[in-house]
């Protein structure tokens, strides 16, 4: 049996050249996992989103709704030609969106939870009352990651003998439902009814300082077509960290922004077209 060298790579398959699912990964991560062995100095230290996750999640759900719904909103009431009407029903509107949003965050959070609990209480009772069935479980969830039977004995052994581990792997491998922050449905609340009112209140400010409805309406339109556009590149190149995807992510935002508010406008100005005869 040969032994791996620095010519002989590790991982191969046999005749000294990579296996094929590794030909498939992308050069950058080659690098990393050939780039020797890790400086004592310099720990390694991955960048994730983590428990930023739902946050950002959040933000993004808020602030987008808050710029595109109150703004095609002013949208169809400028056409009205009153800027006192369009102040009055885009603030009535954000108040109610950000109080809605936020509601609708915490029961989401708040339900989360709930389920978890449920699961979680139903869990231990099926470990407590078929363990059998509960071990039989372990070794197939392992077997899924390519762990035969023979190589799992020990682990599921030790993983058994404490109630509390085995429970909790049981919900993250095979429910898949990790234990939900018990603050989060507070937080989620806040974070998104603030984003939408954050985001809902941009479009309106030009109705504020200018008379007349139509100037402060392209006012307003260039405005929000430059945070549309810087919102969106930011969203995706946070999640995805490429400036193709921030790109898209812009595009992909005042496309629906646009559509949103061309589609307002539209119907308040047939509206009050067919009132007005």
């Amino acid at each position: 049996m040969s032994h791996p060298t620095d010519q002989t790579p590790l991982l191969t398959n046999g005749n000294g050249s990579s296996p094929d699912h590794l030909s498939r990964i992308r050069p950058k991560i080659m690098n990393r996992m050939s780039s020797g062995n890790p400086d004592p100095e310099c720990p390694h230290v991955e960048k994730h989103m983590g428990q930023f996750d739902s946050i950002m999640r959040d933000v993004i759900i808020g602030f987008s709704d808050g710029l595109t719904v109150p703004f095609a909103l002013t949208a169809g009431l400028s056409s009205l030609g009153n800027t006192k009407i369009v102040i009055m029903g885009g603030l009535a509107e954000l108040c109610s969106g950000m109080i809605s949003m936020g509601l609708g965050a915490y029961l989401a959070a708040d339900t989360e939870r709930q389920h978890w609990e449920a699961e979680f209480a139903r869990e231990c009772t099926e470990v407590d009352t078929m363990p059998a069935i509960e071990e039989a479980e372990v070794y197939g969830i392992l077997a899924d990651y390519g762990v035969g039977h023979t190589a799992a004995e020990p682990l599921v052994r030790e993983l058994t003998a404490d109630k509390a581990k085995w429970v909790r792997f049981m919900m993250d491998f095979e429910l898949r439902l990790p234990e939900p922050d018990v603050g989060r449905a507070w937080v989620s609340a806040a974070t998104m009814g603030f984003s939408y009112f954050v985001g809902g209140l941009i479009p309106m400010l030009p109705y504020f300082f200018m008379a007349r409805a139509q100037d402060a309406l392209w006012v307003s339109v260039g405005v929000t077509v430059v945070i549309l556009l810087a919102f969106g590149f930011l969203k995706n190149w946070v999640a995805i960290r490429t400036r193709k995807a921030g790109v898209w992510g812009a595009v992909q935002t005042l496309i629906v922004g646009a559509l949103a508010a061309g589609t307002s406008y539209g119907i308040v100005r047939m509206l009050d077209n067919a009132g007005g005869d």
